[in-house]
C-alpha cells in the first residue's frame, strides 16, 4: 500500500450497521473524549469558522459562473468520481484520452483554497487540526463538513471549480511529456463507487466502460512500472478500481511536486520517507523467511523492496498480515518537509509531495496554495512539523481507538466498513 493510499471506509453492501446498546455507545463516546483531549484533536468547530463556512456557500451557482473566463473551462470533458459507497465528499475526479503516441491523464481535485485561504478562520482551524482523523465508525473533520460536502465536492451534473493537473505521457515508458497544472471547471457526468467502477469495467455496455477500461490498463501499466523500478507494494492484491485510484493520484501527486521543484524552483510540502537501515532490513527479511510456507526469491535479496513485493506475490494467504508488519516495524516514519531531500523510500520517488487531498489533509492544502501562488508560506517549516505531528497524533488516536473497540468485543473493520447503530439493550445482546 502506497503512503498515499487511504483505507476504503466504505460500506459493505448488502449488510447493515453493527448494532450496539445504549450503554455501550456512551462507553465508545466516552473513550473518544478522552483520546480526544489525550492527542489535542477537536471535534466540534468554533462558531466563527462554521458560519463562514456556512457563508461560502451561499450563491455558488453565480459565483462559479464568474469564474469561468478567468479559467480552463473543461465541462464537455468526460470526467467521472470514483469513491467508497458512503463517501461525503468527491475531492478528485478523472479524465483520460489515448492518443496517436500518447495518453493525456487529466486529474481534477477540488479547488479548496478557492474557499479556504490564509485570510480565513477555516485556513486557522485546518492548520490547527492537521488532518481528518478517521476512526471506525466517527470522523474528525479538518475542514467543516457544510462545506467539503458542498461547493468543494465534485458532485456529477454540477459545475465546480477544479484545480486540474493535467498529464502527457509518453505511450512507450509513461513519462511526463508535459505536465500542466491550472485552475479549472469542470463537470463530472457520473459519481461511481468502487463496486460500481468494478462493474463498469466488466459491461462492454456500459457507460464510461471505455474510459475505465483504458484508464485502468493505464494504471496497471503504471503500477507495473512502479514495482519495477523498486516502489514497495504492500497490498499486492488490490482490486482493479483501487489501483486506477491510487496510480492516478501518485502520478499526479508525483507530477506537481516535479513541477514545483524542477519547473519552478520553490520550496513546498515534501513527503520524505527515510529508508531503514542495511541492519534494519536484513532483520526484517530475515524475519520474513522464516515464517512457515514463504520463500523470499533468491534474486531479489539485493533490493529488499523488491524481495517484498515478490515474497507478497507468492506467499500463502494467512502469512501476509505477518510480512507487512515486518516489514513496518523497521520503517522509518515518513514527515513533511521543505526540502525533498533524500525522496521517499517506499515509493522510491526522488521528489513527492501531496496533492490530491485538499479536504482531509492539511499538506495538500498547503500545496495547493503554493501552486496557485507561485509563493511559500513564511512559517513553511512549521507547517511541515505540525503536519506531521498531527498526521503521528491521528494515527495513534486510530490505533488505540481500534484496540479499545476489540476489548469491548467489537470487530474494528466491522464498524469501519459498516458503521454503528444503537438499538436498546436486549437486541444489541443478540449480536454481539
Amino acid at each position: 500500500m502506497s503512503d498515499d493510499a487511504q483505507a476504503d471506509a466504505g460500506t459493505v453492501e448488502g449488510q447493515g450497521p453493527v448494532e450496539v446498546s445504549e450503554d455501550l455507545a456512551r462507553h465508545l463516546e466516552n473513550k473518544r473524549e478522552e483520546l480526544f483531549e489525550k492527542f489535542e484533536l477537536r471535534d466540534e468547530f468554533p462558531p466563527e469558522v462554521l458560519e463562514e463556512a456556512e457563508a461560502r456557500t451561499e450563491g455558488v451557482t453565480a459565483e462559479i459562473s464568474d469564474e469561468i473566463d478567468e479559467r480552463k473551462d473543461l465541462r464537455e470533458l468526460t470526467t467521472w468520481t470514483t469513491d467508497p459507497i458512503d463517501a461525503q465528499d468527491f475531492d478528485d475526479a478523472l479524465s483520460i484520452e489515448e492518443r496517436d503516441d500518447e495518453y493525456v491523464l487529466w486529474v481534477h481535485i477540488a479547488d479548496v483554497t478557492h474557499y479556504v485561504n490564509p485570510e480565513t478562520a477555516m485556513w486557522d482551524e485546518a492548520v490547527e487540526r492537521g488532518n481528518t482523523v478517521y476512526l471506525p465508525g466517527y470522523t474528525v473533520h479538518m475542514l467543516p463538513p457544510v462545506l467539503a460536502e458542498t461547493v468543494c465536492s465534485l458532485v456529477a451534473n454540477e459545475d465546480r471549480l477544479a484545480h486540474t493537473v493535467e498529464m502527457h505521457l509518453d505511450k512507450e515508458n509513461l513519462s511526463y511529456e508535459n505536465i500542466e497544472i491550472y485552475k479549472s471547471v469542470i463537470q463530472s457526468d457520473e459519481r461511481l463507487t468502487y463496486a460500481e467502477a468494478e462493474s463498469r469495467l466488466e459491461d462492454p455496455d456500459a457507460p464510461l466502460h471505455e474510459e475505465n477500461k483504458l484508464v485502468y490498463d493505464l494504471a496497471e501499466q503504471m503500477h507495473e512500472q512502479r514495482k519495477e523500478d523498486g516502489s514497495l507494494v504492500l497490498n499486492p492484491s488490490r482490486d482493479r478500481a483501487h489501483t486506477i485510484i491510487e496510480e492516478c493520484m501518485l502520478k499526479a501527486n508525483k507530477a506537481v511536486t516535479h513541477e514545483l521543484m524542477w519547473n519552478r524552483g520553490v520550496e513546498a510540502m515534501y513527503r520524505v520517507h527515510p529508508q531503514p537501515s542495511p541492519d534494519e532490513w536484513s532483520e526484517a527479511l530475515r524475519e520474513i523467511q522464516d515464517l512457515d510456507g514463504v520463500s523470499i526469491p533468491g534474486s531479489t535479496w539485493d533490493d529488499p523492496r523488491k524481495a517484498v513485493n515478490a515474497t507478497l506475490e507468492e506467499a500463502p494467504g494467512r502469512q501476509l498480515d505477518k510480512i507487512q508488519w515486518a516489514v513496518m516495524k523497521v520503517m522509518p516514519r515518513a514527515r513533511y518537509m521543505n526540502d525533498p531531500f533524500g525522496g521517499h523510500h517506499a515509493l522510491n520517488f526522488e521528489i513527492y509531495g501531496h496533492f490530491t487531498s485538499p479536504i482531509r489533509r492539511l499538506s495538500d492544502l498547503i500545496n495547493h496554495w503554493i501552486v496557485y501562488q507561485n509563493d511559500v508560506p513564511e512559517n513553511l517549516i512549521e507547517l511541515c512539523d505540525r503536519a506531521s505531528d498531527k498526521q503521528k497524533d491521528a494515527e495513534q488516536c486510530e490505533r488505540e481507538y481500534k484496540d479499545f473497540l476489540q476489548e469491548v468485543g467489537l470487530d474494528p473493520m466491522a464498524v469501519n466498513n459498516r458503521g454503528i447503530e444503537v438499538v436498546d439493550s436486549a437486541e444489541a445482546d443478540k449480536t454481539i
